[in-house]
């Protein structure tokens, strides 16, 4: 009589999953979200389009994206960065046609965590059950990728209610204050400062204020 190892009951659930996406093979490419190490997006994306090439599936797995939208970052000396912020920060969409070697090409990829979809339960066994991917709806994507390219720049900056800021420029430089309110929509905040010895509330642009440490 043998036992099975602990690798061996990986293995084999592993092949169970496989079959299982396998017997739900679809002709039409879809999209579905993979859920990713945080931080990981854009290595993930760059790994996955490697191997893609590698095991020849560029007719199965068309195309693997990051939503993001414009973002416009106030710098503690009030410069400008243009950047670009994630929508769903832990996750890349990847639209596949689903079947047995692409779901094991993106599904063992370094940092991958697994497809976003329904956990199935095991008839036998007091293992977790695998996920079945489930593809997200039309409309759905739809709004994803409007949002994305129609969506004006989110400004931040790395200041809050309650920092002490230096003025740099204007009729109060040099003056020190404590942040009341910030409009990042309008690239303003409201600092009080103290002015012949009475705190007024000033409103002063985001690059004429210096955060101070």
């Amino acid at each position: 009589m043998s036992f099975a190892t602990d690798g061996d009951y990986n293995a084999t659930l592993q092949s169970e999953d496989a079959a299982d996406t396998a017997s739900e093979a679809s002709h039409e490419a879809r999209w579905y979200a993979v859920q990713v190490a945080s931080g990981c997006e854009k290595r993930v994306k760059t790994n996955l389009e490697q191997r893609i090439q590698t095991f020849d599936l560029s007719e199965k797995i068309l195309q693997v994206e990051i939503p993001h939208t414009p973002a416009v970052k106030i710098r503690k000396d009030g410069s400008r960065q243009h950047t670009e912020e994630k929508v769903f920060p832990g996750y890349v969409l990847v639209r596949m046609m689903m079947d047995d070697d692409s779901w094991q090409v993106v599904r063992n990829t370094t940092h991958v965590i697994n497809f976003v979809g329904a956990e199935q339960k095991r008839g036998t066994g007091k293992g977790r059950g695998h996920v079945k991917p489930m593809p997200l709806g039309h409309t759905e994507v739809e709004r994803i990728f409007k949002q994305t390219s129609e969506q004006e720049p989110v400004v931040k900056i790395d200041m809050a209610t309650g920092d002490k800021i230096v003025v740099l420029s204007g009729p109060f430089k040099d003056f020190e204050g404590e942040v009341i309110e910030v409009s990042p929509e309008r690239s303003k905040l409201k600092a009080l400062l103290s002015i012949f010895g009475r705190e007024t509330p000033v409103e002063l642009e985001f690059n004429q204020v210096q955060k101070q440490s």
